[in-house]
């Protein structure tokens, strides 16, 4: 699994097309900014963008940031088991960053901002490449391929 994270408006979705060659290959995206969770997925490249606004629909249903993460780590792992069932498989969450900036006042925004910042953590752990894009410069975190 591949993380991509990084500002609003930074590069991230280009990088990702640009970075996979997705314009040349079959491939599934999802936005979590326009839709619900895919039940299917039918192509060996999926791409899950958004994510922080899936894990603000987690905290929408759960009393608070931590039974959003605790749902939030029961789905990433489901994802995480459908890409290691085929070795071709691959699938790529990119998120943007919450982090930086100045603390929401409402309560529910703060506990939103907790649960996506515990999630990206999560994420992080679990992916084999992390990647952050600044300005659409990216810079590489995490890549457990190299070190193999």
């Amino acid at each position: 699994m591949h993380f991509v994270t990084g500002g609003a408006f930074n590069g991230k979705k280009q990088w990702v097309i640009e970075n996979y060659q997705l314009k040349e290959q079959a491939h599934m995206w999802h936005s979590f900014y326009t839709a619900e969770p895919m039940a299917e997925w039918s192509a060996n490249i999926v791409v899950l963008e958004g994510i922080e606004r899936y894990v603000r629909r987690l905290a929408e249903q759960c009393e608070n940031a931590d039974a959003a993460r605790k749902q939030w780590k029961i789905d990433l792992q489901k994802w995480i088991d459908w890409e290691r069932e085929h070795q071709e498989r691959r699938l790529i969450l990119i998120g943007t960053d919450m982090m930086k900036g100045i603390v929401p006042a409402n309560s529910f925004d703060r506990m939103w901002r907790d649960a996506v910042g515990w999630c990206f953590q999560d994420t992080a752990e679990s992916a084999d490449l992390v990647c952050q894009i600044w300005y659409g410069l990216p810079q590489i975190i995490k890549n457990e391929e190299e070190e193999k």
